[in-house]
């Protein structure tokens, strides 16, 4: 191999080394979003299931007062 040869192959594996450190941040970037996104999820999915139990206690109430005046009547 020729001295300039040897030269680009050196100035390709810095540049691969550098895109290899550029690829490992956003891979942690990426980690870190999917980590807080799945908390939200949790908490959206938590929220959802504390809504559909207000809303069968809610129907719950409304049936028995409808029962209460269709009696009344």
């Amino acid at each position: 191999m020729n001295q300039e040869t040897l030269s680009q192959l050196e100035q390709l594996v810095d540049k691969l080394i550098a895109r290899n450190t550029e690829l490992g941040q956003e891979v942690s970037a990426l980690r870190e979003s999917n980590a807080k996104l799945q908390d939200e999820n949790e908490t959206l999915q938590l929220e959802v299931l504390e809504s559909e139990e207000k809303q069968k206690e809610t129907s719950t109430t409304l049936t028995s007062l409808l029962e209460k005046l269709q009696a009344a009547s």
